[in-house]
C-alpha cells in the first residue's frame, strides 16, 4: 500500500492534482488512505535528493491551506537534503513561509509526516511542528550535520550516530514510531489515522466493538506486585483495559518511564498516559514531562478522552536535573493538563506522590473523575521520607514504629476520597467497565472557550 495515483480520490477530477505543472521535488495531491481522504506531500529523492526548491515551498504551504479547508488531515512523505543551495535565499524563505502555513493549521487538523531518507536543515524543522513522525530505520534528520559538528567541536560522527532514525527515537523523541520500510511506513501512518477524526471540528468514528465495554479484568486483580517497590509493566493493564488488547504506543523508546499510547474502549478511541514502573520506578523528569505535555495537547486537540494510569514517587530528584530546569519543564506538564479540555478519567494505580500525584491529572487540575484501587498510596511523600524529615532525632525504634504507623494511616486512598479528591475506590478488576461508564457519561462535555488570545504556556 502507498499513496500514489492508485489511491487518490477520483471525485472531484479537478482537484486531483495541485500545481501539477509547478516544478519542484514535491507532489501534492488529494489521495485516499484506506477510506480516509487525505492531502498528501510526497517528495522526490530523486531530484537534487529532494532539496527543496522555492517552488516546493509554495506547494506545501498550498497543501496547508487545503488541509485546513477541507477539514481533512494532511501527511506528508519526506526525503529531503534541504534547502537547495541553486536556489539560493529563496529557498530559505520559501521552506520558512511552508512552516509558517504548517504551524497554522497545528491542531486543526492531523499533521503526520513520514520520513523515508534525510531531512537536512531547516526542512528538518517541519519534523517538530508535526503531531506524529514516523521514520524508516535508514532515515536520519538533523539541523547541522557532521561536517559542521567536527569543524565546531573536532568531534567526528555520521549521519546515523548524529540523527539516525534510531537516534531520533531514543534520545530526542522526534520520531514518534520506527519502522523498517516505506509499505510499513505508509500503513503505521493509515492506522495512526484511525484513531483520529478528520479535524478537530469532528470526532473520531465509533468502531464496532466485539469486546464488551464492561468486561471483568480479572489478571488486574494481580497486576501490583505486593511489594511496594515491585515493578510491573503498566502496559499489561493497558492492554486489560484496551478493547480485544489493542493499542498503539507513540515514543515508546524515548522517556520510557511514562507510555503514551492511543486505544479503544467500548469503540471509542481515546489517549492513555501511564507511568511506567518498570523504568526508573515511574518518575517523572525533564524528558517525561515533554512527552505527556506534547500527547496531552495532541489529545485535547483531537477530541481524544484522556484516561491518566498513576503510579509514581515523584518527580526525579538531582541538582543537574534542576539546573536543566525540571521546574519549567514539569509546569510544562501541569499547564497541558489544566488547558485540557476533553474528557479526562484518571486512575491512581499505586503511588501517587507529592507534586507528581497533582499534575498527573488529579482532582486539583480538573480531572473529571478520579478512580483508585484500594491499595493506592496518595500522599505528600512516602513513609520513608517522611519519617527521615519528621523522625530525624528520634532513635531507629522510633523511627521504625512511626513509619509502620505512616504507612497504615497515610499511604492509603482512603483519606482522599473522604475530601473529594477521589471519586470512587474501585476493584481492579472492574477497572475497564468503570472507565468506560464514565465516558458514557462524559462524552457530552462542553468546551469553555478561553477569553484572551492564547496563554503563555512553560514551553
Amino acid at each position: 500500500m502507498s499513496i500514489n495515483q492508485d489511491n487518490i480520490v477520483s471525485k472531484p477530477p479537478a482537484k486531483l492534482g495541485i500545481l501539477t505543472r509547478v516544478p519542484g521535488s514535491t507532489e501534492v495531491f488529494v489521495a485516499e488512505l484506506d477510506g480516509r481522504r487525505i492531502i498528501a506531500v510526497y517528495s522526490n529523492p530523486g531530484q537534487q535528493r529532494g532539496a527543496f526548491r522555492q517552488d516546493d515551498g509554495a506547494k506545501i504551504s498550498r497543501a496547508a491551506v487545503l488541509a485546513k479547508e477541507n477539514q481533512i488531515p494532511l501527511v506528508m512523505v519526506l526525503s529531503t537534503s534541504g534547502a537547495s543551495i541553486s536556489d539560493g535565499v529563496s529557498a530559505l524563505a520559501s521552506w520558512g513561509g511552508a512552516a509558517k502555513t504548517i504551524s497554522e493549521i497545528s491542531g486543526i487538523v492531523p499533521i503526520i509526516i513520514g520520513l523515508t531518507g534525510p531531512a537536512i536543515s531547516g526542512p528538518a524543522l517541519l519534523l517538530g511542528i508535526a503531531d506524529v513522525v514516523v521514520s524508516t530505520v535508514d532515515s536520519y534528520a538533523y539541523v547541522s550535520g557532521p561536517p559542521m559538528v567536527e569543524e565546531f567541536t573536532g568531534v567526528k560522527t555520521t549521519s546515523a550516530e548524529l540523527g539516525g532514525s534510531h537516534i531520533q527515537a531514543s534520545r530526542s523523541g522526534v520520531t514518534a514510531i520506527e519502522v523498517a520500510d516505506e509499505s510499513e511506513l505508509i500503513e503505521t501512518i493509515s492506522e495512526i489515522l484511525s484513531y483520529l477524526p478528520d479535524s478537530t471540528n469532528s470526532l473520531t468514528t465509533r468502531t464496532n466493538n466485539t469486546d464488551d465495554p464492561n468486561r471483568i479484568c480479572h489478571d488486574l486483580a494481580t497486576a501490583i506486585p505486593p511489594s511496594p517497590t515491585g515493578s510491573y509493566d503498566v502496559r499489561s493493564v493497558i492492554g486489560e483495559i484496551a478493547d480485544n488488547g489493542d493499542y498503539l504506543e507513540l515514543r515508546a523508546k524515548w522517556a520510557p518511564q511514562l507510555v503514551t499510547c492511543l486505544a479503544r474502549i467500548g469503540g471509542r478511541s481515546v489517549g492513555v498516559i501511564a507511568n511506567q514502573p518498570q523504568s526508573m520506578a515511574g518518575t517523572l523528569d525533564i524528558q517525561a514531562s515533554q512527552k505527556g505535555a506534547r500527547f496531552v495537547r495532541f489529545c485535547s486537540s483531537f477530541n481524544l478522552p484522556l484516561i491518566t494510569l498513576v503510579d509514581t514517587p515523584g518527580f526525579l530528584p538531582g541538582k543537574d536535573i534542576e539546573w536543566r530546569g525540571m521546574i519549567r519543564h514539569g509546569a510544562e506538564l501541569a499547564f497541558s493538563y489544566a488547558a485540557c479540555s476533553v474528557p479526562r478519567i484518571c486512575v491512581i494505580l499505586r503511588k501517587a506522590y507529592g507534586g507528581a500525584y497533582i499534575v498527573m491529572d488529579s482532582k486539583g487540575m480538573g480531572s473529571d473523575i478520579v478512580f483508585a484501587w484500594p491499595q493506592a498510596e496518595i500522599a505528600v511523600m512516602g513513609a520513608q521520607g517522611a519519617t527521615q524529615i519528621l523522625m530525624r532525632r528520634a532513635s531507629d525504634e522510633e523511627r521504625l514504629s512511626y513509619q509502620n504507623s505512616y504507612q497504615e494511616t497515610y499511604l492509603t486512598p482512603w483519606i482522599a476520597a473522604e475530601r473529594g479528591f477521589v471519586d470512587a475506590v474501585i476493584d481492579p478488576v472492574s477497572t475497564r467497565s468503570e472507565i468506560n461508564n464514565a465516558l458514557e457519561i462524559l462524552v457530552t462535555k462542553k468546551e469553555r472557550i478561553r477569553p484572551s488570545k492564547h496563554a503563555n504556556s512553560p514551553l
